[in-house]
């Protein structure tokens, strides 16, 4: 009957002591614990990215301003920040352009944004091309004597008089969807057809030929404020530009993208 018992009390602290060891070796580390880790650190690490430009969203003043939409800042922020890190354009560069074409051309939908403070700079109407739409945008080309507008992220240059007056040239940045931008002069500029009488009685602001066009009264400040090296961001629901541009590609995408690679070759 002893050794009955002894044998019973040892099966009993070897299978306990399986169980102990099997729970602390879960505990301490092992790939589903690694795993889940790893997965809540991509899961911070990607809702760090969000996070910033919803901070910076949040916490600007839209009081006496057209309230831009946070999904079309977000995107926008995102490729200023890409733009940043490529050397496109400086670290110190502070004002951030966005046109939300998906909007009417009677509504001001130019933003001028100071990110570092936090502020709208100016709000302003601004012209898509003739050959784009109506009141509303609806065709984008990259092409010469389209007169549409390009969308996408763009470098502001320097400023010149031409034939519209104080201009200021524009660098397209996307492959295919604005980089024929400076071949074909679209440029920032004034015009007497972007203005609220003129919406008023043509039930529309005027039109360019592709150019983001500014009312006069507010054309040259805004030109002075952006020059040299400043991000601009022409916004369209267009989903295969949003889907295949370089600068709206999010560090999580490029690291996958890169193993892809990687994988391939």
């Amino acid at each position: 009957m002893k050794k009955l018992v002894i044998s019973l009390i040892s099966v009993y602290v070897v299978s306990t002591s399986f169980f102990v060891n099997d729970t602390n070796f879960e505990e301490s580390g092992t790939p589903v614990k690694k795993e889940v880790a790893v997965t809540k650190e991509k899961t911070e690490s990607k809702h760090e990215t969000t996070s910033s430009s919803a901070i910076v969203y949040e916490a600007i003043d839209f009081t006496g301003f057209n309230k831009l939409s946070e999904v079309v800042f977000e995107k926008a922020y995102l490729g200023y920040e890409n733009l940043k890190k490529a050397g496109k354009v400086s670290e110190s560069s502070n004002l951030l352009t966005i046109c939300d074409f998906s909007l009417s051309s009677n509504m001001k939908r130019l933003w001028v944004i100071d990110v570092k403070e936090k502020k709208v700079v100016f709000n302003s109407l601004v012209a898509h091309g003739k050959g784009t739409g109506e009141e509303f945008a609806e065709k984008f080309s990259n092409r010469e004597s389209s007169h549409q507008s390009s969308l996408g992220f763009y470098t502001t240059e320097n400023t010149y008089q031409g034939d519209n007056g104080y201009s200021l040239k524009l660098e397209g940045l996307d492959a295919g969807y604005n980089d024929a931008a400076y071949k074909r002069a679209i440029v920032v500029h004034g015009a007497d057809y972007v203005n609220e009488a003129f919406a008023l009685q043509h039930k529309r602001i005027g039109r360019s030929w592709g150019c983001p066009a500014l009312p006069r009264d507010v054309a040259a400040s805004i030109i002075d404020a952006i020059k040299d090296k400043n991000v601009l961001f022409i916004y369209y629901p267009d989903q295969n530009y949003l889907a295949s541009s370089q600068w709206l590609k999010s560090p999580v995408e490029d690291m996958n993208m890169e193993k892809v690679r990687l994988a391939n070759n």
